[in-house]
């Protein structure tokens, strides 16, 4: 028996941070049922499409039900409340207030079902100054400060790759607290509230930083050891154009990666003159190509890694053996590889190949009837 088996969840979430959630829930025995509005959500029409199908929305949406409703349309909101006694979960980021304005928010679902765990995500939580201000992950990435201490030498922060207030700080807080609410469910039988804020969820990524800054200095770009002020935590360039992330931050790591470059004598006490020995460093590297340096570095064993093209990782033996991307998303007679999910494997799904919902595809099977 899998740790959700028998709790359901209803999702009215779009895009990545509620809907991811919602598929980490449904990886580990729950029975999620999307809500979209008429036609679907908006990720649906994102690109690139397999099929017709949108693969981003497959990835996310895998071995999820779904139903299609008109949430401002007369008698919808009772439609759904109807669900209420064997709903366990509401998922839901709207701004605050519209919910309730639909006649769905938390007190509505609570008196129909004191049980339920009601989670809603929004970018500034519930309340304050930025409240209903409308935003997405690079917005929430600015006004954590992250972004600023990412920043080019020019001093233009770079586009950041990964939607980590999405789902670092959207996602997996919710799923955390989810799961916290269920349990306590479990001693008082009571479900309840969760706000969940993007933006300020990122804080916890930046520990280093807050830390340091309390302390009295607060860092800026390409200073501290963690933006590229270390000889020994920075990505240095080879030779033939490719990059090396390097960080052999202890002692012992230090000596030895020293000694695989043949670093100078007087460039090694990088205490004395971190410029000096970056550049050192980085005049060594600069002399034979990644494949040279990759096999010095799996000798060595110094903490120095090849920067990867995402093609290049994805295909890795190490993550392959370890069936990381064993799973697959079906479109019509199409595989693609799932999104791995970081569950332990006795505690979700062996399912190994699954497919997202077509629009409404459980109306029938799971809606009550509209009043007549």
């Amino acid at each position: 028996m899998l740790p959700l088996e028998g709790i359901r969840i209803l999702d009215f979430s779009t895009l990545l941070p509620g809907p991811f959630a919602s598929l980490l829930l449904a990886e580990a025995g729950a029975e999620v049922i999307k809500v979209e509005r008429p036609g679907g959500e908006d990720l649906r029409t994102w690109g690139p499409f397999v099929e017709g199908e949108a693969a981003m929305f497959a990835a996310l949406n895998r071995g999820k039900r779904a139903i299609e409703i008109d949430l401002r349309a007369p008698g919808e909101a009772a439609r759904l409340l109807a669900l209420a006694p064997t709903i366990d979960v509401v998922i839901e980021q709207f701004r605050p207030g519209v919910m309730a304005r639909l006649g769905l928010g938390y007190d509505a679902w609570r008196a129909a079902n004191p049980r339920i765990v009601y989670c809603a995500m929004t970018g500034y939580g519930q309340d304050g100054p930025k409240a209903t201000r409308a935003a997405h992950d690079l917005n929430f990435q600015a006004e954590s400060g992250m972004l600023s201490l990412a920043a080019g030498t020019d001093g233009m922060p770079g586009m950041p790759t990964v939607l980590a207030g999405d789902i670092a700080g959207g996602a997996y807080p919710a799923v955390i607290n989810i799961l916290l609410a269920l349990r306590q469910r479990d001693r008082t039988g009571a479900g309840g509230f969760l706000d969940i804020a993007m933006a300020e969820n990122l804080f916890p990524l930046l520990f280093w930083a807050v830390a340091t800054g309390e302390a009295g200095r607060w860092p800026g770009t390409g200073d501290h050891l963690f933006t590229g002020g270390s000889p020994r935590y920075r990505i240095y360039a080879t030779g033939d154009g490719r990059h090396l992330a390097c960080a052999p931050l202890e002692d012992k790591f230090w000596q030895v990666f020293c000694e695989a470059i043949a670093l100078p004598e007087a460039l090694r006490d990088d205490a004395k003159d971190p410029a000096a020995t970056i550049r050192g460093i980085a005049e060594r590297l600069a002399t034979k190509n990644l494949a040279h340096w990759q096999a010095v570095f799996e000798a060595a064993d110094c903490c120095v890694s090849a920067v990867r093209t995402l093609e290049e990782a994805v295909r890795d033996l190490h993550y392959r053996a370890r069936g990381v991307f064993a799973k697959e998303v079906r479109i019509a007679d199409h595989v693609l590889t799932a999104l791995p999910l970081p569950i332990a494997s006795h505690l979700r799904s062996g399912e190994k190949a699954g497919h997202a919902p077509a629009v409404g595809e459980d109306n029938g099977r799971l809606l009550p009837a509209p009043a007549s």
